[in-house]
């Protein structure tokens, strides 16, 4: 496009990137939704279950530096065909995978073609909106995470009774295609010489469409990566990728926390982390639009960075209360959401402004950098969550097996627990496969009842699961709280380290002296407008 479009198609472009965002995820996160069920299917560990996000955040990281050359093969382009390729997958690759492995590698892809159109997408609102409502945009492309978390918790909770795991995916993949469609006959881009200017605000549109005329763009892209490798890009890049601890755990351990934690089903938890989504995507939206309104980002970021710490806190002290109620979960998670909100749409609209600070011509770099550090820290994060937590391992795997044996086993299993020693001797015989000596057939017949011997040798296999995981799971239990209480530490200490990055970014603190900035630029675009006019007038003479 050499013209930048009007209200009407200019919010519709920023539609379909927001969908385009919402759906993605939606595909992406399918896989956390159901990941009990996946353990349970694949005979995992759940450090193998990790690895697969791993593996996947890492292609995702690597695939966010390619895309920044998104402004050589087209922004929308990227867009459009990894819904395309994703949904693909998703729909027919990925619930038909035969073993982990082949799984892993499927969602490997979904991960690399994700991590492109993470760049490519906040790129395209980014060349669509302008400095001033640049928040209230960045807020909706932002719902694109939360928004793609949120269906993926409404739609498991509401149909995992009925449909498996495989059919979760293939709902994810339909939608995917669906949008696809939409975005392939819908969705445009700017040229390079109108995009890779700065736009504060709509009155601009007249001198941006005028200076791309005589716009240098092959100029104006070189040495970008250099110019993104300074500090106040890479290090508000590492700081928001810390600061989101708390949602990659969301996306990727609240099931398994609650599951293993206070014995919450998968419906269970995906209901609770709707609290979360809902919360979360209203303050995105609003103060996004509040942010644009006060012209101010930083107050913004400081505000949600101490208030989600903080919640997280009250979070981190029910871990070992087991008693506590699930609307108490949820107002705890209804805050933690709130002023993540707060943080991180403010934070997207004040990175790509400390980027134009540079080169408004190397968004896609800035964002690209942005992004590589965002799933590089993903997948150390996920790298740590099982050696930190060890317990989830046996209590995913096992802990319904020992339940069913236990409840098979019945009133055998205190016989055998009243008379372990008993037991152990007519075991070790069995073992062998040798005869049980009369003596200590005798001794049993007396001890325990020949009716209660027969009872034990009926529940037998039922006896053998229990003995076999029922120690390890029940120690899994003990130390499952601690565990996870060092892990929400963890996660308190990486949103602390967001606060002090805010200072490197670009944008005033005081509403005022924003407000002052905007005008002085508006009479400075004045002026060039009336010297460019007037050059025009001289030239046509």
């Amino acid at each position: 496009m050499d013209r930048y479009p009007e209200t009407g198609p200019r919010v519709f472009y920023l539609f379909i990137s927001t969908l385009a965002g919402i759906v993605l995820y939606y595909e992406l996160y399918v896989q956390y939704s159901v990941s009990t069920s996946l353990i349970s299917e694949f005979g995992m560990t759940y450090m193998f279950a990790t690895m697969i996000s791993v593996v996947g955040n890492l292609a995702g990281a690597f695939a966010s530096l390619l895309a920044g050359l998104a402004d050589r093969w087209g922004r929308a382009n990227l867009v459009v065909y990894g819904l395309l390729l994703v949904g693909l997958l998703i729909v027919f690759a990925v619930p038909n995978a035969e073993s982990k492995t082949q799984l892993m590698v499927y969602m490997a892809i979904v991960s690399f073609v994700e991590g492109i159109v993470l760049v490519a997408s906040p790129a395209l609102i980014r060349d669509f909106s302008p400095q001033i409502g640049r928040a209230a945009a960045m807020g909706f492309w932002t719902l694109g995470p939360v928004i793609g978390s949120l269906t993926t918790t409404i739609v498991t909770s509401n149909t995992l009774d009925s449909y498996g795991w495989e059919d979760q995916f293939r709902f994810a993949g339909y939608a995917g295609l669906a949008v696809f469609v939409i975005a392939f006959f819908g969705l445009r881009e700017l040229s390079p010489p109108l995009r890779d200017q700065l736009m504060v605000s709509l009155r601009d549109q007249a001198l941006v469409e005028a200076k791309a005329r005589g716009l240098d763009t092959e100029q104006m892209l070189k040495g970008q990566w250099k110019q993104m490798a300074r500090p106040d890009i890479v290090v508000p890049a590492l700081g928001i990728s810390l600061h989101l601890m708390f949602y990659y755990s969301a996306v990727g351990n609240l099931v398994v926390y609650y599951a293993t934690a206070f014995g919450y089903s998968e419906q269970r938890t995906n209901a609770l982390a709707n609290w979360y989504w809902v919360a979360n995507a209203l303050s995105l939206v609003f103060v996004g639009i509040v942010s644009d309104l006060l012209k101010v980002r930083k107050p913004f970021m400081i505000l949600g960075g101490v208030g989600t710490v903080f919640f997280t806190l009250l979070f981190l002290m029910r871990t070992d209360e087991p008693g506590t109620g699930y609307y108490h979960f949820a107002w705890l998670l209804v805050g933690i959401g709130v002023f993540s909100g707060f943080t991180f749409a403010p934070w997207m609209a004040a990175f790509t402004e400390t980027v134009e600070r540079h080169n408004p011509a190397a968004t896609a770099v800035g964002l690209a950098v942005w992004g590589w550090t965002l799933r590089v820290v993903v997948s150390v994060s996920a790298i740590f969550t099982p050696l930190i937590v060890t317990a989830v391992t046996p209590l995913v795997n096992d802990s319904a097996k020992v339940q069913a044996a236990a409840a098979e086993a019945g009133p055998a299993a205190e016989t055998v627990q009243a008379n372990e020693k008993l037991f152990a001797e007519l075991d070790g015989y069995q073992q062998r496969q040798e005869p049980i000596p009369d003596e200590l057939m005798q001794r049993a017949i007396q001890t325990v009842g020949p009716a209660k011997l027969l009872e034990v040798q009926a529940k037998a296999d039922a006896l053998r699961v229990l003995d076999k995981y029922a120690p390890d799971v029940l120690a899994a239990q003990e130390r499952a709280p601690d565990e996870w209480e060092r892990w929400w530490w963890f996660t308190i200490a990486c949103q602390a380290l967001f606060l002090p990055t805010v200072f490197l970014m670009a944008g005033r603190w005081d509403p005022r002296k924003a407000r002052a900035d905007a005008e002085e630029h508006a009479r400075k675009v004045d002026a060039e407008l009336a010297e460019l006019v007037r050059e025009t007038a001289e030239s046509e003479r």
